[in-house]
């Protein structure tokens, strides 16, 4: 029993702290709105004033919330 929790621990933290392919991306993050664009989104070509390009994974650990339009 302790071997199969265990087993399955292991398969639980992998899973998490492995950075996966779709965050290991650029994205526009407007800083003012929190907004998270992906770059084709219209509203992402839009903005100019106060949106940045960083990597996905930075724009939420910045509090960043996805974009209705898009899913960021």
């Amino acid at each position: 029993m302790k071997k199969v929790l265990a087993v399955l621990l292991i398969f639980i933290f992998n899973g998490i702290f492995t950075i996966s392919p779709a965050f290991a991306e650029n994205v526009m993050f407007n800083v003012e709105t929190k907004k998270v664009h992906k770059v084709s989104c219209p509203h992402a070509q839009k903005c100019t004033k106060n949106c940045i390009k960083i990597d996905r994974k930075d724009a939420y650990h910045q509090g960043g919330k996805p974009c209705k339009t898009c899913g960021g």
